[in-house]
């Protein structure tokens, strides 16, 4: 009966073996995964400041620079922008295709 027994043990410890590492593989998965949201998150970020930068710095005079004032404007600009037409939002509405035109063009 003690073998038995023990072959029981000796599965249930390989069984929760390999449970540990499937959960290991879990988490690493898991955290790959963040890590690409992460990176695209980013990589969208700085393409709109950039194309921001672009369009602000086109209205500046040379050697001026984006100040907080010039930020704080804008986000007021579009959360308000509902009560001027919501030109910013039906022009962020594109199709399918036009999405893929868009993912293909850089900012110049």
């Amino acid at each position: 009966m003690s073998a038995t027994r023990k072959s029981k043990q000796e599965r249930l410890a390989e069984l929760q073996e390999k449970q540990r590492q499937l959960k290991e593989q879990e988490k690493k998965l898991k955290a790959q995964l963040s890590q690409e949201e992460r990176k695209k998150r980013t990589r969208n970020l700085i393409q709109l400041g950039g194309a921001v930068c672009k369009v602000l710095n086109e209205d500046t005079v040379e050697g001026d620079t984006i100040t907080e004032n010039d930020i704080s404007n804008l986000i007021a600009f579009l959360k308000n922008q509902n009560t001027r037409g919501n030109y910013f939002t039906k022009a962020m509405q594109r199709t399918p295709k036009d999405k893929e035109q868009a993912t293909d063009t850089e900012i110049n």
